[in-house]
């Protein structure tokens, strides 16, 4: 595994990371909490710290007797409801087509990729079912809606998921489709999920009683394209898929600043390089991050990840050149990113160059000192030249990781060094 990979590696378990830390604060949970704040994390923790949730709940509920109500298991993102049931993330479309051979009679393009719908006079949930490839024939995301609404009451599973959930958006919505309601209603944005895939519901009604207007299920790279409160999304609960008539309503939702190629295809390049469908695929991560930045970002932030990620790939395919000049391109927009300088040490090295390499390691420690990947890559850099200074950089890193399965051959070899640089 090079060590660009393992950038990427590190760089995801930071997001999971992130992730369960939301998750705590949802349940407010100190033991989870506690955990979190102990750096480094790794996936057995995270294992550790889901469990932290559910033993009490159930120890409480053994105490309890029978009669209080058994929860469903976190991450909240199990449903009843027979369209997140069925629905299948990283699905073929080929494979989805038999299964939904009526579907593709209503489709149409996705940006480079397609859009197959079923109507909710033939779904089975009874909603208007969308479904999303990207252009290499891959499901990354379902959006399913209901213009009249979907009563809840007979999906306890959902019902209680969404119970446990805080809404990260809360808005006013004309919802003059469904049947009991004529005005401005409030409505509720609740999200969930799990390490590759998150979950969103809009919802409106009482929080005893919700009735779905929407929900999107979708790849996480591919999130911000599928929100229920995109405008796009929106505009569906007004005019219902085969539907006619709709509602005037004042233009609601957010809208991308960014290009939508530039987002689809980042997306894309995401998904095939973390292996979000299986198994990494570094050409079609290349060929979707340069057409991301071919497409246009207007923000530097969205453009230099994009350089970074494809400097990162190009690395792995041994361009090494090319990767240099994408990395400096993503440093000359944003040049405070350990990460990216990590990666740009790595290439010098690579080339030759071992004085900017040392620079590049150690300026990325400077802006993240428990940076365990730099500080390894700095001690083997400097073995040669700074036998002190590799023995210490080991020591650091072995500090930092031990006990993260995920580091275990790293950690024998950094042992095995400091060893010998001590004799």
């Amino acid at each position: 595994m090079t060590e660009a990979v393992r950038s990427e590696k590190e760089a995801r378990s930071s997001y999971e990371e992130r992730a369960f830390f939301v998750l705590a604060l949802l349940e407010f949970n100190p033991i989870v909490l506690l955990f979190w704040a102990m750096q480094p994390m790794h996936r057995s923790i995270r294992y550790w710290l889901l469990a932290s949730l559910l033993v009490p709940m159930g120890l409480t509920l053994g105490c309890a007797g029978s009669d209080l109500p058994v929860r469903p298991p976190l991450p909240p993102s199990e449903s009843d409801l027979v369209l997140l049931a069925s629905t299948a993330l990283c699905e073929r479309k080929a494979d989805f087509l038999l299964k939904h051979p009526s579907a593709a009679q209503l489709s149409k393009d996705w940006g480079s990729g397609q859009e197959l719908t079923i109507d909710g006079g033939r779904s089975a949930s009874h909603g208007d079912e969308a479904y999303f490839f990207d252009e290499d024939g891959v499901l990354v995301g379902a959006l399913f809606t209901f213009p009249r609404g979907l009563d809840l009451a007979p999906y306890s599973v959902l019902r209680e998921t969404l119970s446990r959930l805080k809404p990260s958006l809360e808005f006013y919505l004309n919802v003059a489709q469904l049947e009991t309601k004529t005005n401005m209603e409030s409505s509720s944005l609740l999200e969930t999920g799990d390490e590759k895939s998150t979950t969103q519901y809009l919802v409106t009604g009482l929080r005893d009683r919700p009735i779905l207007l929407q929900a999107s299920f979708t790849i996480d790279p591919y999130v911000r394209l599928f929100s229920p409160y995109r405008r796009e999304f929106l505009d569906r609960l007004r005019q219902p898929i085969g539907g006619t008539g709709g509602q005037n309503m004042e233009s609601q939702g957010t809208e991308d600043k960014e290009p939508f190629p530039s987002l689809q295809q980042f997306a894309r390049g995401q998904t095939a390089q973390l292996a979000y469908c299986g198994e990494k695929n570094y050409d079609i991560a290349l060929d979707a991050y340069q057409r991301a930045i071919g497409s246009g970002f207007t923000n530097k932030v969205w453009l230099a990840e994009a350089q970074h990620k494809l400097g990162v790939v190009l690395l792995i395919k041994g361009q090494v050149e090319r990767a240099k000049a994408e990395l400096l391109q993503s440093l000359a927009l944003r040049p405070n990113v350990p990460e990216v300088l990590n990666n740009l040490g790595t290439v010098q090295i690579k080339l030759g160059d071992k004085a900017a390499g040392l620079s590049s390691f150690e300026r990325a420690i400077v802006l993240r000192p428990n940076y365990a990947l730099a500080r390894y890559n700095l001690a083997e850099a400097s073995e040669a030249t700074n036998p002190k200074r590799a023995l210490s950089e080991y020591e650091t890193y072995v500090a930092i990781v031990e006990g993260i399965p995920e580091e275990a051959d790293r950690i024998v070899h950094a042992k095995e060094r400091i060893k010998a640089l001590k004799q």
